[in-house]
């Protein structure tokens, strides 16, 4: 078997190892409020790329998680990303109507059920997180709330969304479009690759700063990429609308590095990423081709 396919493989049971774990950990769609966990449920099941878990158990494999702990912190970083979505496509913000190749929450349901949806599944990834799992360490499993609270919240995800809304129409430099994507995109991402290490091991001073320096390295070529898509590649193959973001005269590393430099500014960050691993040695593979899967990914 090829890397390639076996790394195909490891992502497509991944994938489905999580769609039965978010099944699990998320409310039964008849449980009371039935309407708002059936919104819920659409939120998070049956679509995405699952990107963040993949992270998470890719750097839980280097430290030799265990395989329940991964699955509880996966779903709960999943979670969140979910409803960051669901809030991001709502009228008051990015106002769309289309997300993972189906209509977005607030089009399906309504406005406020959409931001219940944001707010239930918000906190049902804090009680995931915090309940159960194969980590009898209570002081590292704090640390785990503790990380990822930080990365979505103000200083995080939240503060990133919040300076994209003040930005559009803006003239960013470089350094401030950076700044943005490092908290809106790249916060969630490296709590993804720290949560999964560190549901294996407390980790040295050393082992957190190169997998510090491989998720600067993978979160901004994620949004750089997204970038790039979004100016290229049409809705049906996105799964969200197309030219979202020069339709709203939001500052992007295309409109400010143009197509071909944003192109090798990604290049540039995956090699960036793959010598941030090198201390690992070949047991961090799976994080090196997850840094592949974003830079050469196609929606």
């Amino acid at each position: 078997m090829t890397g390639q396919r076996a790394f195909e493989d490891w992502t497509k049971s991944v994938q489905s190892r999580m769609e039965d774990a978010l099944a699990f950990f998320l409310p039964t769609a008849s449980e009371m409020p039935a309407r708002l966990h059936q919104a819920m449920r659409y939120a998070v099941l049956d679509g995405g790329k699952r990107v963040r878990p993949l992270l998470v158990f890719a750097a839980g494999d280097l430290f030799d998680a265990d395989t329940a702990m991964l699955e509880r912190v996966a779903a709960a970083v999943e979670m969140i990303h979910a409803y960051s979505l669901v809030h991001d496509d709502m009228p008051c913000m990015d106002d769309d109507a289309l997300r993972r190749g189906k209509p977005t929450v607030h089009v399906k349901y309504d406005q406020a059920t959409a931001l219940l949806v944001g707010d239930a599944l918000q906190s049902q990834a804090f009680l995931v997180l915090a309940e159960g799992g194969g980590l009898n360490d209570s002081s590292r499993r704090v640390a785990m709330i503790r990380l990822l609270a930080q990365a979505s919240g103000s200083v995080g995800m939240c503060g990133g969304q919040a300076i994209d809304l003040a930005s559009v129409g803006l003239a960013l430099s470089r350094d401030e479009l950076e700044r943005m994507h490092r908290l809106k995109t790249g916060a969630l991402l490296r709590a993804s690759v720290l949560l999964g290490a560190l549901g294996g091991k407390t980790l040295a001073e050393h082992e957190v700063s190169a997998l510090d320096a491989y998720a600067s390295a993978i979160g901004l070529a994620f949004q750089v990429i997204d970038d790039v898509l979004d100016a290229t590649a049409d809705s049906a193959t996105l799964g969200k609308t197309a030219g979202k973001d020069a339709a709203d005269n939001k500052p992007t590393y295309v409109s400010i590095l143009g197509l071909e430099q944003s192109r090798a500014l990604a290049a540039k960050l995956r090699s960036d990423a793959h010598e941030a691993l090198m201390p690992f040695g070949d047991k961090a593979r799976r994080l090196c081709e997850i840094a592949d899967l974003i830079v050469q990914r196609k929606a």
